[in-house]
C-alpha cells in the first residue's frame, strides 16, 4: 500500500459514537451535520466497494466515573436517558454493519472489536466520529498500540472544542498515521485494490 491508495480488502472504516448524545451537541470546528455528513459518505463509498464499516457506541450510563478535575458527568446528576446512547438514526447505519458496544472511551478495550477486524485480515483503519480528542484518539492510541496503520478523516470528526480537535489532528494523530480529508480518503479508496 503506497500514501496514496488503500488496500480494500484489508481496510476497515471505524466511526466513533455517532449517537444521539454527540449529534446533538455544539461542535467546532465542524458542526454535528458536518462531521455526520462526511462519516455517512465514507461509510457509502466502503459498502460500495465491499468494504468493512463499524460504527461504535457507548453505554453513557456506563461509563467509569472516577473522581477528577473536571468529571464527563459530576457526581449527583442525572443520569442521560437510554436512547442518548443509541446511534442517531442521521449516521445511516446499514444491516451489513458491524456495531460494537464500549464502555470507556476507546473503541478497544471491554470489547470484541480486535478481534472482529482480526479474523477479516483488517490491517488498516480508518477513523472518524465525535469527539476527536475523547473516543477517536483513545481509540486511535489502542489501534497504534495494535499496530493497525491508522488514516484519520480529518473533517469527519469533530470536538466540543475547536482547539482541542486542532491539537489533536495537528500533533497527534500525524505520528500514528495519515490525515487526510473526506475527500482524499475517498479518492484513495478509489484508488485503491481489492487485493488480499
Amino acid at each position: 500500500m503506497n500514501g496514496h491508495t488503500l488496500n480494500l480488502a484489508r481496510t476497515a472504516l471505524v466511526l466513533i459514537d455517532l449517537q444521539n448524545s454527540n449529534v446533538k451537541r455544539e461542535l467546532a470546528p465542524y458542526s454535528a451535520e458536518q462531521t455526520v455528513g462526511n462519516c455517512v459518505l465514507l461509510a457509502q463509498e466502503m459498502r460500495g466497494r465491499g468494504a468493512m464499516v463499524v460504527y461504535v457506541r457507548v453505554l453513557l450510563n456506563e461509563l467509569p466515573t472516577p473522581l477528577a478535575d473536571a468529571p464527563m458527568r459530576p457526581p449527583g446528576a442525572a443520569a442521560p436517558p437510554y436512547d442518548a446512547s443509541e446511534l442517531a438514526e442521521i449516521a445511516g447505519v446499514e444491516a451489513t454493519d458491524l456495531v460494537v458496544v464500549k464502555r470507556q472511551w476507546g473503541a478497544f478495550y471491554g470489547t470484541d472489536l480486535d478481534q472482529q477486524l482480526r479474523r477479516r485480515g483488517i490491517d488498516t483503519i480508518i477513523l472518524g466520529g465525535i469527539a476527536t480528542n475523547f473516543g477517536v484518539e483513545s481509540t486511535a492510541r489502542a489501534a497504534f498500540d495494535r499496530s493497525y496503520t491508522l488514516v484519520f478523516a480529518e473533517d469527519a470528526m469533530s470536538s466540543m472544542d475547536g482547539e482541542a480537535h486542532g491539537f489533536t489532528c495537528k500533533n497527534i494523530f500525524p505520528k500514528m498515521g495519515r490525515v487526510r480529508s473526506t475527500r482524499a480518503v475517498i479518492d484513495m479508496l478509489q484508488a485503491g485494490t481489492g487485493d488480499a
